[in-house]
């Protein structure tokens, strides 16, 4: 297939989750979706946003970001962050639907030349993957499969709530019980474990500011993808990718614990998968603890 969608990475993809970034692009290349960036984007406030900022100047981020999108063209914007998701998606939906909202937004909006009409669809870039490419599409393009590599795939509790199983959100995958990751885990040729905590929260930005109120909800995912035997835990959200692994150190401090659990984007999988380099297109040699399960498979 053959598809240009307007693409916001969101601010870690600039830092923390470059390498989500970087095999995303790798593997949206390889089934057919260009991504083209917004010009000048800014951050859409995330979490912390609403509460130095409240709910118009976090409105008003995202709105920048739809205007500019829509001054490049009518094509869906699609973004691989939860919490850029949340926010540009329910932003969006409020200027389509809520007058009140699109006036205070435009009037922010106003100030710099820009408006926004709401007429853009916001889009996660896996339900991208899932509806648009298909897993069989992407499994086509798969040339070195991770055979053998048992991964627990780890959601996270923002991906899919609120919105996946709506009309607007692409009715894509269920809230509770969501399987596209053990899907694209086995597109890679890879085996999904037995994982039932696939939406449990590990702490969001909480962990950032008091990570002393969080290891608990860490320890439990974690201690449930060890039981499983599995060897990577595979997730599409960057704020969780870089809270379980920066924090296995601290986790095993104060509960005794020996974790060391590689925790890996699904892209990155399915890049090496691909047949993609493995540092240079998958990012696998940015990470704390190294994924060597991969990297083993991938040589």
């Amino acid at each position: 297939m053959s598809k240009t969608l307007s693409y916001y990475p969101g601010c870690s993809s600039q830092a923390t989750g470059v390498h989500l970034d970087k095999s995303l692009r790798a593997v949206l290349g390889k089934v057919g979706i260009e991504c083209r960036e917004i010009e000048d984007w800014n951050c859409c406030g995330a979490s912390v946003g609403h509460i130095c900022a409240g709910h118009v100047p976090v409105a008003a981020l995202s709105g920048r970001n739809l205007a500019q999108a829509r001054a490049a063209g009518p094509e869906d914007v699609m973004t691989p962050c939860a919490a850029c998701y949340l926010n540009t998606h329910a932003t969006n939906e409020a200027i389509r639907d809520n007058p009140g909202v699109a006036a205070d937004v435009n009037e922010a909006l106003g100030a710099a030349g820009k408006s926004y009409d709401g007429s853009l669809l916001v889009r996660h870039a896996c339900e991208v993957l899932v509806n648009d490419v298909g897993v069989a599409a992407i499994q086509a393009q798969v040339t070195r499969p991770l055979a053998g590599l048992k991964v627990a795939g780890w959601v996270g509790c923002q991906t899919v709530r609120p919105f996946a199983d709506t009309e607007r959100g692409g009715k894509w995958t269920t809230y509770d019980d969501p399987a596209f990751l053990d899907d694209f885990t086995r597109a890679a040729g890879a085996e999904p474990v037995p994982f039932t905590g696939k939406t449990r929260c590990c702490g969001g930005s909480v962990a950032v500011i008091s990570p002393d109120k969080t290891l608990h909800l860490m320890k439990d995912i974690l201690d449930e993808a060890k039981a499983a035997g599995a060897e990577v835990i595979s997730t599409p959200c960057p704020l969780c990718q870089t809270n379980l692994e920066m924090y296995q150190p601290a986790v095993n401090e104060r509960f005794g614990t020996d974790f060391n659990i590689p925790v890996v984007f699904y892209s990155q999988l399915l890049a090496v998968a691909m047949g993609l380099d493995a540092s240079a297109d998958a990012g696998l040699d940015q990470h704390l603890i190294t994924p060597e399960p991969v990297l083993s498979r991938a040589k």
